[in-house]
């Protein structure tokens, strides 16, 4: 094959990054947009010594699951990844992509355990309550939205289609407001200026939203009109805070978080549980589907009463305190101060007395509570996308709990991780639920039982 080499190519099956995958002359070609059980015209776009990637020039054979996608700029945006495909087929594909993902990493795992299929939405859209939003100015122009897939160009967006509008509405006002106040952007080639992000979260079922606007110092020009225009513009804003990131990264928040107005937390509530959450603490960003996500982690369990329960990588206490009901304990532990407070408060709240929460890696902290006579009955870890750390399983290996449940986010590093883990559990089941509607992401619960 060559760049710009055209040729017919029958689609397989749906990469993990939302592609059609297919082989021309054994070669893997990955098609963007492409859908299973198609026949595309692909041009080569580029080559690597394991794959190339290609476009379509042709669709020869329509899949009949093909939709026009709604969104003007998803093309462009990369924000979503399947809005060309009807939804109820996208679960379908997300079922297959967990499969792909244990052919890979874990072909023995595949044929003795059961997949389920996918557990979807009822209305796919508007449902994450959180944006973040880049800001750059090009002339006197202020724009706030995603950057291009792989590239440095800011598409600047006015309504995401899966963004709940209120934070698209409240996004949208206050850049036209920095542009008016002529308040200093944050320019990524120079370094220069002052605002670089504009984060947003609603609470959607308490209806109260925070705004945070991220900065590369404390000084912010115009601050006292910036917060009464800001505060005009919808009565859910009850918190405004700035954080400050003077680093040249593409992490959003620094370490650094200032009250401008309100309150240090919004509220929110899953199920019978509220929540009070501060700028930088970790919450589910679709509140309507984690209820779907936490009670399949609760069947899982299957909790007694009489177990000890450990919330690994335990964000602000939610998975804790919704198992805390029918445990004996719950403990867990978090790397992020505020999420560790946060989730001690939730506890107190809700009147957990048997809930303890502290800061510190999982495995350091589960060590050293094993050191102190403790061990859990049931783990539940719901670890970042690169899945759980060597030393983590080694300590869970140590501490054998009679149960593990894994919610993981990266069916990849999920099927490496119970490679390791089935010599000493046996993979029950794995359950995908879909959290991220229109995109490639898949969320699964996985049972471990002890051999």
């Amino acid at each position: 094959m060559k760049v710009g080499q055209q040729f017919p190519l029958t689609i397989k099956r749906l990469g993990i990054n939302g592609e059609g995958v297919g082989f021309f002359k054994r070669n893997v070609v990955f098609v963007k947009g492409a859908i299973p059980g198609e026949v595309v015209t692909a041009q080569v776009t580029k080559l690597s010594r394991s794959f190339a990637e290609a476009k379509i020039v042709k669709i020869r054979e329509k899949s009949p699951h093909r939709q026009q996608a709604p969104c003007p700029v998803y093309e462009e945006c990369g924000g979503c990844q399947l809005q060309h495909i009807r939804y109820e087929h996208q679960l379908v594909e997300k079922r297959d992509i967990v499969i792909q993902a244990l052919e890979r990493y874990a072909p023995q795992l595949l044929e003795q355990t059961e997949i389920h299929a996918t557990l979807g939405m009822d209305e796919p859209w508007h449902y994450r309550n959180k944006s973040q939003f880049q800001v750059r100015k090009e002339g006197k122009r202020v724009y706030a939205g995603l950057f291009a897939a792989g590239t440095n160009q800011l598409l600047n967006i006015n309504d995401c289609l899966v963004q709940h509008p209120v934070t698209s509405k409240i996004t949208v006002a206050t850049r036209k407001i920095l542009q008016k106040l002529n308040i200093p952007i944050y320019d990524g080639k120079t370094l220069d200026g002052i605002i670089r992000t504009i984060v947003v979260r609603t609470g959607v079922k308490t209806g109260e939203t925070q705004v945070v606007l991220v900065t590369t110092r404390k000084d912010i020009p115009h601050l006292e009109e910036l917060m009464t225009r800001m505060l005009r513009i919808d009565p859910s804003i009850v918190s405004i805070t700035q954080n400050i990131n003077r680093e040249k990264t593409g992490i959003i928040f620094g370490e650094e978080t200032h009250l401008l107005h309100g309150k240090e937390t919004i509220h929110e509530t899953l199920g019978e549980f509220g929540f009070d959450l501060a700028s930088r603490a970790f919450f589910q960003l679709n509140p309507t589907q984690t209820v779907i996500l936490y009670n399949e982690i609760k069947k899982a369990a299957a909790l007694t009463g009489k177990e000890s329960v450990v919330d690994a990588y335990c964000g602000v206490g939610t998975i804790g305190l919704w198992l805390a009901n029918e445990a004996q304990e719950v403990r867990g532990m978090d790397i992020v101060p505020e999420s560790v407070q946060n989730a001690r408060e939730n506890a107190k709240k809700h009147g957990f007395t048997h809930a303890k929460y502290v800061t510190g890696k999982a495995e350091d902290v589960l060590a050293r509570w094993q050191k102190q006579d403790f061990t859990p009955d049931v783990i539940t870890v719901d670890p970042p996308r690169t899945g759980l750390t060597q030393s983590f399983i080694t300590t869970v290996k140590k501490l054998r709990p009679s149960r593990l449940i894994y919610t993981s986010c990266n069916p990849s590093t999920l099927a490496k991780d119970l490679q390791d883990l089935s010599t000493l559990y046996e993979v029950t089941y794995i359950q995908p639920v879909d959290m991220f509607p229109q995109t490639s992401q898949v969320e699964c619960v996985t049972l471990l039982t002890l051999k």
